[in-house]
């Protein structure tokens, strides 16, 4: 399954993860050495905030949306971006929101909030 999801993401299709889905997406994990769909040139660090007793959330600005209420649950974080990918948003000099081309994908779950405004960035991007 992963090779066809693979080959639709670089074909082209958009593609929204959160938390989980950052990790599969990702090139390469800093603290794993498995690698899954690998399609997002970025290094994320795996459960990089702790256990389930980490979580947190905050209130931090995304670039050209503003601030943004975000829930980290156990999340992992983007150590490092590659070719042609752009840091969306930072909360205390972690990365934790990216977007190269058709991908849009942070460490955080958007779900869990009222707000509507990544997944209608999103859309746009369909």
């Amino acid at each position: 399954m992963f090779d066809t999801v693979k080959s639709q993401i670089e074909g082209g299709m958009p593609v929204l993860a959160t938390c989980a889905g950052l990790i599969l997406l990702a090139e390469e994990l800093s603290n794993d050495e498995a690698q899954h769909i690998g399609t997002l040139p970025v290094v994320v660090k795996r459960n990089a905030y702790g256990r389930q007793l980490g979580s947190f959330s905050v209130d931090s600005d995304i670039l050209g949306m503003g601030t943004f209420p975000m829930r980290f649950i156990r999340a992992p974080y983007i150590e490092s971006v590659k070719k042609d990918t752009q840091v969306l948003a930072s909360v205390d000099g972690n990365i934790v929101m990216v977007q190269n081309g058709n991908q849009l994908a942070m460490s955080f779950h958007p779900e869990l909030t009222q707000d509507t405004r990544i997944h209608e960035k999103f859309l746009k991007l369909i």
